[in-house]
């Protein structure tokens, strides 16, 4: 392994684990109201898009990093849009 597959895997880290306070919380108080619903749906085909790059490029830090994300960016939304419509 090199060192610019290195680099690339603690960006993939720090970027994933970003987003893990936010989907606890979400998943901890099944409150979504103060998210826009706008954004994760593209931040959640943003990660897609590039999980699909990465497979192509054969980047496994690309592939890990968005595919981490976009689980947790899809989680988001089902509880974004599973409490929306149970009210």
């Amino acid at each position: 392994m090199d060192y610019i597959q290195l680099l690339g895997l603690a960006a993939a880290f720090l970027t994933t684990s970003a987003n893990l306070p936010q989907a606890y919380k979400v998943v901890k108080t099944k409150s979504t109201k103060s998210l826009s619903a706008m954004s994760f749906m593209m931040l959640f085909l943003g990660s897609v898009t590039w999980v699909i790059y990465g497979i192509f490029r054969s980047d496994i830090p690309v592939i890990i990093a968005n595919g981490l994300s976009g689980t947790l960016h899809a989680i988001i939304l089902f509880v974004k849009f599973t409490r929306r419509n149970s009210k």
